[in-house]
């Protein structure tokens, strides 16, 4: 039974490895799409004649549907001559196109693309002049069975003010049959904007309108293909949050309408997630909406995440109407989603993170070493701090498991006797073995304890390392300069001495300094640990550092690290352990022989 447990406990981790190793599929190659005409937010209701228009004409007001096509035939030279405001933030800076008026470029003053100093800073939005259109929009469309001249996606804006952390920006336009519509810019000092949609009606007869906010995606990016990691189109609707990969909102989704999610209710919010970035759009909690997440195949694949106010507002005579939106454009820093749920009211924000199915271990642990952070200055020496806490908080449980499987490297010998005994005779064989492991109050299951118990502790500490921003791009010491990244340093070409890249190959020719450590750590630590009686599973059990060390040199080196200090401490503390078993049963190996 001992041996059977032991192969079940190192098969279940196996598995574990495994499976993240076969859940790397290989990327993606992007659609790359630019220079394409927006579709207009679909009606909340199935049908265009239920709610707002669904079709393009009816969203740009000015551009009649005979004049589609033409009005997109000099767009690009139309879109770069655009007029655009430029507007800076203490983290984020950009420009705004007055054509349609777009949030169409945007980067982020804190992060840049590698570790390089000079490596250029990360931009999140771009316009559709550019091989990856991504942008965000706001605008209206009318209620169904009215026609009114509305702003579109060819409409110049006129601009005043600054955009700023201490400015505002305003968008004007007057459709010249008494409404003059505005789109109010504000933004914060980190990566929230807000967004006020105003209308006044000047005219003689009351106007019924449906605001709209809408981020459009114009081709599909390349994700990190993990199947632990969630990228795609994202939000928390009704309380749920909601996840959508591209390829199933491209396969699953209405084809007819491009919808592959709705949901209608007040509050939440909804956008894009990529692992370390998000751009989402925060709805009014107290007018109810209409959400929807789109596949648009137009002259190629186009994704779209929007919000379309469920009830029509009806601006009377003289009177004004306006929407508050917020849209977050920027990182996923865990402490700053927080903030913003607790003092935006943005409801589980954190979520844009994906913690995933050990949310309530994973978080904790992300706050433990993040604390220890900003205590040591150093993301490394914090999991290593913490590592030790976790070991001193599992010791009592963890003592008492070392001290059995002490016992039983100890009855080793004893227990080679009996099956040798009763090798013919497997009733009586257990019925021994159960009785040896009762005089000598042995569990042999208890050695197993630590490996299962390490399975969801590893799984958090990986997705920390591996999910969340603070992690990127921090440094540990000597050759290691990003925790999140795999350790650059390769034994094949002699850590750098020979001038090639094997693993340009192969992956599986890429072996780091660390994880070298950690088999080596791991072979230490399993030569204190009892070996299966049987010759076979005794030479399986041999070849694991080997086999662990080749699966976590892909892994993030903050893992890798983690693990190598795991395995010492380990070692450590068996080692005391058993000296203090021998010395309690110095006379174990020669228990007398169990009679038939």
């Amino acid at each position: 039974m001992d041996q059977k447990r032991l192969m079940l406990a190192i098969a279940m981790s196996v598995a574990i490895l495994l499976g993240f190793q076969l859940l790397m599929p290989k990327r993606p190659v992007p659609t790359q799409v630019a220079g394409t005409e927006l579709s207009a937010p679909k009606s909340p209701d199935s049908t265009p004649t239920s709610g707002p228009s669904a079709t393009p004409a009816a969203v740009a007001g000015s551009t009649p549907p005979s004049a589609a096509g033409a009005a997109a035939t000099d767009q690009g030279a139309i879109l770069r001559d655009a007029p655009r405001v430029k507007f800076t933030g203490p983290r984020v800076q950009g420009s705004i196109s007055l054509l349609g008026a777009r949030i169409d470029d945007l980067v982020l003053r804190d992060y840049r693309d590698t570790i390089a100093p000079d490596s250029p800073l990360v931009r999140l939005l771009e316009p559709r002049t550019e091989a990856q259109p991504y942008y965000v929009q706001f605008g209206w469309t009318a209620a169904p069975g009215t026609t009114v001249a509305l702003p579109g996606n060819d409409t110049v804006w006129t601009a005043s003010g600054e955009l700023s952390a201490t400015s505002k920006l305003t968008m004007a336009w007057n459709n010249g049959a008494g409404l003059d519509f505005q789109i109010v810019l504000g933004l914060d000092d980190n990566f929230m904007f807000t967004v006020d949609q105003r209308v006044a009606n000047s005219g003689v007869g009351p106007v019924s309108l449906h605001p709209f906010a809408r981020i459009r995606r114009d081709y599909t990016p390349v994700t990190e293909g993990y199947y632990i990691l969630h990228e795609g189109l994202i939000g928390v609707l009704d309380g749920k949050l909601k996840e959508i990969k591209y390829s199933d909102a491209k396969s699953d989704g209405d084809k007819k309408r491009g919808l592959a999610f709705e949901s209608t209710g007040a509050g939440g919010w909804a956008g894009f997630t990529d692992k370390y970035w998000l751009t989402a759009l925060v709805p009014d909690q107290a007018v109810p909406s209409v959400a929807s997440y789109r596949h648009i195949s137009d002259s190629g694949d186009r994704y779209q995440v929007d919000f379309v106010t469920k009830d029509p507002q009806t601006v009377a005579p003289g009177a004004n109407a306006v929407l508050n939106t917020r849209l977050f454009a920027g990182a996923k820093e865990v402490r700053l989603l927080d903030r913003y749920e607790a003092d935006a009211h943005v409801p589980s924000f954190d979520k844009a993170v994906d913690f995933g199915w050990f949310y309530f271990i994973t978080k904790p642990f992300f706050y433990a070493i993040d604390f220890l952070n900003g205590f040591l200055g150093n993301f490394g020496l914090a999991i290593l701090v913490f590592t030790l806490g976790l070991k001193l908080l599992f010791f009592p449980l963890a003592n008492k498991s070392y001290r059995s499987m002490s016992k039983m490297k100890l009855l080793a010998p004893k227990m080679t006797a009996l099956r040798e005994q009763y090798k013919d005779e497997p009733a009586k064989l257990q019925s021994a073995m159960m009785g040896l492991y009762k005089t000598e109050k042995v569990n042999p299951a208890s050695g197993c304890l630590p490996m299962i118990i390490q399975i969801p502790v590893f799984f958090s500490l990986y997705k920390v390392i591996f999910v969340t921003i603070e992690m990127r791009h921090a440094p540990f010491f000597g050759w290691i300069h990003d925790l999140s990244a795999v350790d650059p340093t390769n034994v094949f070409n002699l850590f750098g001495l020979l001038p090639f890249d094997p693993s340009v190959y192969s992956h599986y020719l890429h072996l780091g300094a660390w994880p070298l450590i950690m088999g080596v750590t791991m072979y230490f630590q399993q030569k204190l640990n009892p070996p299966p009686p049987d010759p076979t599973q005794a030479k399986l059990f041999q070849f694991m550092p080997i086999i662990f060390t080749f699966m976590l040199s892909s892994f993030p080196a903050g893992l890798v690290i983690y693990w190598s200090w795991n395995n010492s401490l380990t070692i450590l503390q068996q080692t005391l352990i058993m000296r203090r078993t021998r010395l309690a049963a110095p006379n174990a190996a020669r228990v007398p022989a169990v009679k038939s």
